[in-house]
């Protein structure tokens, strides 16, 4: 019998991954059976009248110094709710369009998103990319595009079509294998997802999942938006060297040398590369009237009296609250201006149509929100959420396991789930109402619970067969080297995922080791 060789069985193993992957349901049908789930549960739960007696753990400190735990009772208990009895029929009719319409991440996501779309459409965001590459130094190609990549989810999947093409003409031009560019963007566009130097629509989108997932422990608990931004900005430096490291030293000299396809002359599709004067212009008008909405921003904070300045009406800074708008008139301005100048917008037609087109993209997230707003409410309403929680923390802080090893825990947990589970957000919102309150037992703050969640659901997003992007980047790949197949793409990418998932753990370890906090209220423990 002839041995299989290891390459073999690892592409086999893909292939059974992809297969098992492709038989899902789409996210919409996971949060459906999910709802059926919750009311089959609570109904059970009812009927076997289960009931959780509320423990707090309190820490007292010895003589020498040793801690030890004791749980105390609080006398409240907890019972589960029947959805399928009268009242809890007549409820789930009677606030289907009050969840829906309060769901707390579907207007920030729409809104911020608003202004980023017509960026992208009007061409801004093109623009700038090629301006940046333009003028970066051949030496610091491979970081340059690493880091264009962590900064392109500030349009979400923009970096897949617009970047990821780019850095594989590049590459060719400058006689190195344009298959290790692609591989190297690629890395920093999927992998690097959720690291940013600055606020993107993804942060207040999450906050609102956690803050509703906090809320079961602690009734007023608030998340700002911004709570993971400072830990973002390191992890943008860290995980743009890393994808430099493991493409210099790995990726391109060992899978990809520059026999494989480098060397050769500038294609035309290098012109990709290239900004027309008309594209200066309109892109210096458009940076000009960015640092115009950020000066504006910059002196309603600073200055006492204006606008921005001081404390909300939440206990945040007045700037938090208003993030969303910043994000939305910090980019409908820019790309306005941009618009007119480069004649992508010719009239107040052009403007609302390309705001159209920008809401429409948005159509999926839409529905997704409906159902996993039903969802999230009917599990509240239930009173499952506050019961597992209760339940599964006590277990965990009974078991004395390590807070760092129980967040290690966790982010493998997301790992594996994202190999089948595409959307970042419908993953959140299934698992941010179980774990953030089961961690908040424990004495983890859902800021901690949600910056592990983000390494999790990044590291994996270059090898999951459910990216949807993942075929469109075999196109590319396959321009250079046709007989390449979805194993050349897996082979490529991970290295990059076990570097970032060591690299961004430790990184983890080391903010917790040092007690610094994740961002703006963004605590470690709770």
């Amino acid at each position: 019998m002839q041995m299989r060789k290891p390459a073999e069985i690892v592409a086999a193993g893909l292939r059974v991954v992809e297969r098992a992957g492709n038989r899902l349901p789409d996210p919409v049908v996971f949060f459906i059976g999910g709802i059926l789930l919750v009311i089959a549960l609570s109904h059970l739960a009812a009927l076997q009248g289960w009931q959780v007696r509320e423990l707090r753990p309190e820490v007292s400190v010895g003589e020498h110094g040793t801690e030890s735990v004791e749980w105390t009772d609080t006398g409240e208990t907890f019972e589960a709710k029947s959805l399928l009895r009268s009242d809890g029929i007549y409820w789930t009719l009677a606030n289907l369009v009050k969840n829906f319409v309060e769901f707390p991440p579907l207007g920030v996501v729409l809104v911020a998103m608003l202004g980023i779309g017509l960026a992208e459409r009007v061409g801004l965001i093109n623009a700038l990319l090629k301006r940046v590459v333009a003028v970066t130094p051949g030496a610091l190609l491979t970081p340059a595009m690493v880091f264009l990549g962590i900064m392109s989810s500030l349009t979400l999947d923009a970096g897949y079509v617009l970047l990821v093409p780019l850095a594989g003409a590049i590459y060719q031009a400058v006689g190195r294998n344009p298959i290790a560019g692609i591989a190297a963007t690629f890395a920093g566009v999927s992998a690097g997802f959720n690291a940013n130097l600055l606020i993107t629509g993804l942060d207040p989108m999450l906050a609102g999942f956690t803050e509703a997932a906090a809320r079961t422990i602690d009734p007023d608990y608030r998340v700002n938006p911004a709570c993971n931004w400072w830990f973002m900005i390191a992890s943008t430096f860290v995980i743009t060297l890393t994808a430099w490291a493991v493409s210099a030293f790995l990726v391109e000299k060992r899978l990809f040398p520059a026999s494989g396809g480098g060397g050769a002359p500038p294609s035309e599709d290098f012109a990709l590369g290239e900004i027309t004067g008309r594209e200066r212009r309109a892109l210096r008008g458009g940076l000009l009237a960015f640092a115009a909405v950020m000066t504006v921003v910059v002196v309603s904070i600073s200055v006492e009296g204006f606008p921005l300045h001081g404390v909300g009406g939440r206990g945040f800074a007045r700037w938090v609250d208003a993030i969303v708008p910043i994000i939305f008139f910090g980019t409908l301005i820019p790309a306005l201006v941009y618009g007119i100048s480069a004649g992508t917008i010719t009239s107040d037609r052009d403007f609302a149509r390309k705001l159209g087109e920008s809401m429409a993209a948005m159509a999926p997230i839409i529905v997704l929100a409906f159902f996993a707003a039903q969802f999230i409410a009917l599990f509240n309403y239930s009173g499952l959420d506050r019961m597992l929680a209760m339940t599964g923390g006590q277990m965990l802080a009974r078991t004395e396991i390590p807070l760092a090893l129980l967040i290690l825990a966790f982010i493998a947990v997301i790992m594996f789930v994202n190999l089948f589970v595409g959307s970042m957000s419908a993953k959140y919102a299934m698992i941010a109402p179980i774990f953030i309150p089961m961690l908040m037992v424990v004495g983890i703050s859902p800021e901690l619970t949600q910056v592990a969640y983000r390494i999790g659901d990044s590291v994996t997003n270059a090898i999951t067969p459910l990216n949807a992007y993942l075929v469109i980047i075999l196109t590319f790949v396959r321009k250079y080297a046709p007989g390449s197949g979805l194993g050349t793409i897996f082979a490529a990418m991970l290295p990059y995922t076990i570097a970032f998932t060591i690299v961004w753990s430790l990184l983890l370890l080391l903010w917790m080791g040092m007690g610094w906090p994740l961002g703006p209220d963004g605590a470690l423990f709770f």
